[in-house]
């Protein structure tokens, strides 16, 4: 008998079927005991009774607990009214066991996968178990879809994928925030900081590129919305006029992940009880000082964290948009490979896009004369002869073009309004842990 999955017996009622599964849940009820099963398609509730099973499943009923892995044959059943859940895709059927086998025993758990007042602390140190539970494999579905609906806009408007480097032979930004590593004959690699200056290459092959590439920060910063490894999601465009050429483009990409995140998981917003994303009819643009004058803030050179949270909610009310970009960054604020426009100076055509206040894109259009390159590197104390290999691409012809950058774990986080965005990644790194904390947390800076 081929296998069904627990989604898949809402089709067949009366049949008989074979399961294969975790148990999530065990629940005595006298004589009858029922069992949920979990498996990818989700959880079926299972009804042992001993009258309908053989000897030996009687036996193994007995010892079943939850995480066990069972295979079950059964007949599937529709419930009796008053028992359906209409909370449930399967709540309609169950399935009543005729034989229950065990394909691996599990150890008592030491937390309950269902307490969702678990620490942080906790949940990452049992991360191997607690990712079982299914508010967190709802944040992880989710993020699938958003990753997976940035390849699919950008395959729409004929951008070519590739992959990008994770070991580099220098720092794209020129910082010293970088992770070393020894490499061949004695020399120095880095751990990328941002595939930005491959993708700036790729722009001079194949004219509209983006990559999802692991970059890695030696930043040495415990906040919320700070992690050592992180996934970017990149694009860049050639033959743009200017930045918000750019801009447009994520719009519209955004738009589409927000598009395909409502349309799969709107019952995970339910669940949480978390708004759906407010994208309105466009993106509200402010320049930076516009921003920080609708504020009533003075002019700086960035918006803080509470400025951001606060032009958000301005945008939210007066907008409709649960997303506003912040535009004209003074240069010097910016990564040397950042345009200005004479005329503009000192400000540069850099953008940010916020989310629900917070920061999940940079971008900006990129400089793309060679000559300009080159005093640009200077001006900011770098060497350009380390970065000979890049500059190479624009020694040879280079047309205007401009990208950004979206963290896949910070729109995941505001999504679904997760505080810390150490919850929006699978398995973090940060400065006080890889996996397994790295230090008592008495010591934890």
């Amino acid at each position: 008998m081929n296998r069904t999955l627990s989604i898949e017996t809402v089709t067949k009622i009366g049949e008989e079927v074979l399961l294969k599964g975790w148990i999530n849940a065990r629940r005595n009820m006298g004589k009858i005991v029922f069992l949920d099963l979990r498996d990818r398609g989700g959880i079926v509730q299972l009804v042992g009774v001993s009258s309908q099973m053989d000897a030996e499943s009687v036996e193994r009923m007995k010892d079943v607990r939850h995480e066990w892995v069972v295979e079950v044959t059964g007949v599937v059943q529709e419930r009796g009214e008053k028992q359906k859940n209409s909370n449930v895709p399967t709540g309609n059927v169950e399935v009543l066991i005729k034989e229950l086998r065990v394909l691996s025993m599990a150890e008592p758990l030491p937390i309950d996968l269902e307490d969702d007042k678990v620490g942080l602390d906790i949940h990452l140190d049992h991360l191997p178990i607690t990712l079982r539970a299914e508010r967190w494999q709802d944040v992880f579905k989710v993020q699938e879809t958003i990753i997976q609906s940035f390849r699919e806009a950008l395959a729409q408007e004929q951008f070519t994928e590739f992959q990008s480097p994770a070991l580099v032979g220098g720092d794209a930004e020129g910082g010293s925030a970088v992770f070393k590593v020894d490499y061949f004959y004695n020399q120095k690699a880095y751990l990328a900081t941002s595939p930005q200056l491959y993708k700036q290459i790729m722009t001079g092959v194949f004219e509209r590129v983006f990559t999802t590439a692991k970059i890695f920060r030696a930043e040495k910063s415990a906040t919320t919305r700070h992690l050592s490894e992180i996934v970017q999601m990149d694009f860049e465009m050639g033959f743009i006029n200017d930045q918000y050429d750019v801009m447009a483009m994520l719009e519209k990409v955004i738009k589409h992940i927000v598009a395909r995140v409502v349309e799969k998981h709107a019952s995970v917003f339910a669940k949480r009880g978390v708004p759906l994303p407010l994208s309105g009819e466009k993106f509200p643009i402010f320049k930076l000082h516009e921003a920080q004058d609708i504020l009533g803030a003075p002019h700086s050179d960035d918006l803080d964290p509470e400025q951001e949270r606060a032009i958000c909610e301005w945008a939210k009310k007066e907008k409709n948009s649960d997303f506003v970009f912040i535009t004209h960054f003074p240069t010097k604020a910016r990564a040397w490979y950042t345009y200005e426009e004479p005329s503009e100076a000192p400000l540069s055509r850099g953008f940010d896009l916020l989310f629900r206040g917070l920061e999940i894109n940079s971008g900006a259009q990129r400089v793309h004369s060679y000559e300009t390159l080159v005093e640009k590197i200077k001006s900011r104390g770098l060497d350009p002869e380390k970065f000979s290999f890049y500059l190479e691409a624009f020694k040879y012809g280079m047309p205007p073009h401009g990208g950004c950058s979206t963290g896949l774990e910070r729109i995941t986080a505001r999504m679904l309004e997760i505080p810390n965005v150490k919850e929006a990644v699978l398995f973090p790194r940060d400065l006080n842990r890889i996996d397994l904390q790295l230090s008592p947390p008495e010591n934890k800076q």
